[in-house]
């Protein structure tokens, strides 16, 4: 099957076992998954409305470890937006995160117009916490880059990372549209295409 242009291509990138897969799950199919399965790359599709069209949202879970780097690179040509995955109880893992972003900047060139969120995933384990949340602003400033915790587990800010990714994309305008259900403010406009009032 070719590849469509009305393709919205994110990849989530991080070190193994940050929850990356629990995220993409959690918002393309609202389960949660205790244990823990090492991913090579997997992909899901989700509908979303893409400059007033329908489109697919495909997000490439991408592999934790760097025993992969053509995958690697072939996912950062290949996206149009990134999610950079670390978990708050591990300050490795947000180091991990300093060379995949290097690699970003140097295929895609200039990476202020390209969406990229910087995520510090299991913000339910507090206890554990090894990076603070300033932390995680502080790099993503230096990124040029957005920032938000959630928790895969709780279900907490997973559709609103999402939504913010897409918010972030200036070129095209994207929006969620969760269970291709649209908003009333879409459904009136739709109802008041193409008729016009003789006065």
């Amino acid at each position: 099957m070719p590849e469509q242009s009305n393709d919205y291509r994110v990849v989530v990138f991080g070190a193994g076992g940050v929850g990356k897969s629990s995220l993409v799950l959690r918002f393309v199919k609202g389960t949660f998954r205790e244990s823990y399965i090492p991913t090579i790359e997997d992909t899901y599709r989700q509908v979303i409305s893409c400059d007033k069209s329908i489109c697919t949202l495909q997000i490439t879970d991408a592999t934790g470890s760097h025993q992969f780097p053509a995958m690697q690179h072939l996912s950062i040509s290949k996206g149009h937006a990134f999610i950079l995955v670390y978990s708050i109880t591990s300050r490795q893992s947000l180091e991990e995160l300093k060379p995949i972003y290097e690699q970003i900047c140097q295929i895609k060139g200039d990476v202020e117009s390209i969406p990229i969120m910087l995520v510090g995933n299991k913000n339910d384990e507090n206890q554990n916490r090894e990076v603070e949340s300033s932390e995680g602003d502080a790099m993503a400033k230096k990124w040029k880059c957005a920032f938000m915790e959630t928790s895969a587990k709780l279900n907490h800010n997973v559709k609103e990372l999402f939504q913010e990714l897409l918010n972030l994309e200036k070129r095209r305008t994207v929006s969620l549209q969760i269970d291709g259900k649209k908003s009333k403010q879409q459904k009136r406009r739709e109802k008041l295409k193409g008729k016009c009032v003789v006065m």
